[in-house]
């Protein structure tokens, strides 16, 4: 029997487990020639997700109800009928929540166990790592000595945004919401100085503190009132990168936050929001520059795997609450 997990409702507010829906389906049969059989390895979670899960236009189509979820997953093939694929191959892509299921081997690639770890695929040799290297050269456009802030900073993206920020010669201010998190960006990831947004009394202030020359890159991850207090540091020229709104998706109305405006123009600063996809020409250049440094030590990641298929939907809840320090990832 194969596992799927299907989006059985959407979501008001922050997700819950009954939102999901478990079935079993009868094991696919490859049927004809160009068919693979692969099996579910590693499954990504991530905060973009929610998005999908409501009936709203977007830059990527909405999850339809009583349909399988789909990220980004680690598989194995363990049956094929094409030329391109051996059993024992293992492939990243865009799947299904399923414990096994056909495919053409359209939109996959091989990935390399020996390498780096598997699940490294699903974080900083794939989407996270570009949207982390993509987004900081892109929009950010470092220059040796600036001062970078990154909020979400123990998260699967900011953590890498930091350590590019500390090989670019940047100095480097995390943004998290534990003592124990700081303390991990100093430590493992480098950073200059961090935040805990849930023991501080006055953001706006503490960024001050650490930054007294002001900030002039800041990758937002959160969005909302740690992103305000932000606003009122940057320079002249500040870029300032919008990757995510973690605090606001689920949020049932309008948030309440301050007018942008005056502070771009008074400082003359950029503020832009982004996708992955937007630089997919540029993919292989990141993916050169994130594997060199990865097996030169000058990166390092961190990883929240949790066992099993069925925590696939709480694993992803978790997200919310900040459980996760680096990427969250099922292992199956």
């Amino acid at each position: 029997m194969i596992k799927t997990i299907l989006l059985k409702n959407r979501p008001v507010g922050k997700p819950s487990i009954s939102d999901f829906e478990f079935i079993n389906e009868e094991t696919s049969l490859i049927s004809g020639e160009g068919e693979i059989l692969i099996e579910t390895v590693y499954v990504s979670v991530d905060p973009y997700l929610r998005g999908r899960m409501n009936d709203t236009k977007s830059y990527i189509p909405s999850f339809e109800l009583n349909q399988p979820i789909q990220s980004g997953i680690i598989a194995r093939v363990i049956e094929s009928k094409n030329e391109n694929f051996e059993v024992g191959d293992f492939v990243s892509g865009m799947l299904s929540w399923k414990t096994k299921q056909l495919s053409t081997g359209e939109g996959l690639l091989k990935v390399d166990n020996t390498k780096a770890p598997l699940s490294a695929y699903l974080g900083i040799l794939g989407m996270t790592g570009l949207t982390a290297y993509l987004g900081l050269n892109q929009i950010g456009k470092p220059v040796l000595g600036e001062t970078l802030v990154v909020s979400g900073a123990a998260g699967a993206v900011g953590s890498v945004v930091g350590q590019l920020g500390k090989i670019l010669g940047l100095n480097v201010i995390g943004i998290a919401g534990t003592d124990e998190k700081i303390d991990l960006l100093k430590t493992k990831f480098g950073f200059d100085a961090g935040i805990n947004y849930n023991t501080s009394t006055n953001i706006k202030e503490d960024i001050a503190k650490v930054a007294p020359n002001g900030v002039d890159i800041y990758f937002d991850n959160v969005g909302g009132s740690i992103s305000d207090a932000v606003l009122f540091n940057i320079n002249n020229f500040a870029r300032i990168i919008i990757c995510g709104a973690i605090s606001v998706y689920n949020n049932t109305e309008l948030p309440k936050s301050i007018s942008v405006q005056p502070f771009l123009v008074k400082k003359s600063a950029l503020m832009q929001g982004f996708i992955v996809f937007n630089y997919a020409e540029k993919y292989p250049e990141a993916i050169k520059h994130l594997s060199g440094w990865l097996a030169e030590e000058k990166l390092t990641y961190a990883e929240t795997i949790v066992d099993g298929f069925e925590n696939i939907p709480s694993a992803f809840i978790d997200l919310f609450d900040g459980k996760n320090t680096g990427k969250m990832v099922v292992k199956i």
